[in-house]
């Protein structure tokens, strides 16, 4: 799709712009900046960024999706930040776009139902109560995707992210009643919820994509990077999610002898969020934690793209990970 190809493009771009994210994050400044100079969009991104994908995945009930939308906003902000002036509210101003951004990824998937609560505008939020807050940040991204939409990114914002009643007001737009109404309604939606048995069905993944990903995991604990080198198509795409993109076999072939220089690593098939993954453990961490994944897109036998999130890393807060049988 054309369309799609012009948005990748436009992606790789600011990718590209965005490769001093992580020195500037690390304070290598110029030294004659001024302090009270505002900050480019680029490190504002990059600050900004696990807290948006916070927001983005528990609005579109993935990590995955949630990313997507990240990155959509970050081209809707640069699109803003040429024609805009300085932005009083840098953290105000990211969220109203990552807000729009989410709402308008729901109305495309067209999976959202189309229900809006009929909020009591005379209504008064319960106070904070902080066991609560605690048990609604740790909802799962299932959970809230069974929230109106108006009701969720209210308590997103307050509950899991601390935003005030104004700042939620400037974000998504609308009253301080409108959006206290909300957040109670979705609050006492999500109490119900938990008391709920939770019943998640077991994935599985047919035939054949089961064995192909089982062979991509096992060639790569092998260290046989030939024959996973072997698996790609000669337009395969890699995306290194918050760092960068490459285009093609013989471009995205060193990617592996990193790997290779890190034997450490160890994959193994699963999903996240439903979806096939590969995920990613560290040999050397005697709690074997998962540190991240990554996700193949597959044509035929070949892969045809990578998607490694070893430098997003945040997209692991919320995700629902389940390890194939």
């Amino acid at each position: 799709m054309p369309g799609h190809r012009d948005q990748e493009r436009r992606i790789e771009g600011g990718t590209s712009q965005f490769q001093g994210v992580s020195a500037l994050s690390q304070g290598t400044h110029n030294d004659t900046q001024s302090a009270a100079a505002p900050k480019p969009v680029e490190q504002l991104f990059g600050e900004f960024r696990p807290r948006l994908h916070r927001y983005c995945a528990r609005m579109t009930g993935s990590v995955i999706d949630g990313e997507d939308v990240v990155q959509e906003t970050l081209l809707k902000a640069m699109e803003v930040a040429q024609a805009s002036e300085p932005i009083a509210n840098p953290e105000g101003w990211l969220f109203r776009i990552a807000h729009h951004a989410a709402l308008d990824f729901l109305r495309r998937r067209s999976r959202e139902e189309a229900r809006h609560a009929n909020e009591d505008l005379d209504m008064i939020a319960a106070a904070r109560n902080p066991v609560e807050e605690r048990q609604i940040a740790a909802a799962s991204l299932g959970t809230f995707m069974r929230l109106p939409a108006s009701q969720r990114s209210t308590v997103i914002l307050s509950d899991v992210l601390g935003h005030s009643l104004q700042e939620i007001c400037e974000i998504v737009g609308g009253s301080v009643p409108a959006i206290k109404a909300a957040l109670q309604r979705g609050r006492g939606r999500l109490r119900a919820l938990a008391a709920e048995a939770d019943d998640v069905p077991v994935r599985v993944l047919a035939e054949p994509e089961r064995t192909r990903l089982r062979a991509y995991v096992e060639r790569f604990n092998a260290h046989d990077f030939d024959a996973v080198r072997a698996m790609l198509a000669e337009d395969v795409r890699l995306e290194l999610v918050n760092r960068l993109r490459l285009d093609g076999k013989k471009n995205v072939a060193p990617y592996f002898s990193n790997y290779a220089a890190r034997p450490h690593w160890r994959f193994v098939a699963g999903f996240v969020d439903a979806r096939p993954a590969v995920l990613v453990f560290d040999a050397d961490d005697p709690d074997q934690r998962l540190k991240y994944f990554v996700l193949l897109a597959w044509a035929g036998e070949r892969v045809v793209g990578i998607r490694d999130f070893v430098f997003a890393r945040y997209a692991m807060d919320g995700a629902e990970i389940a390890v194939m049988d």
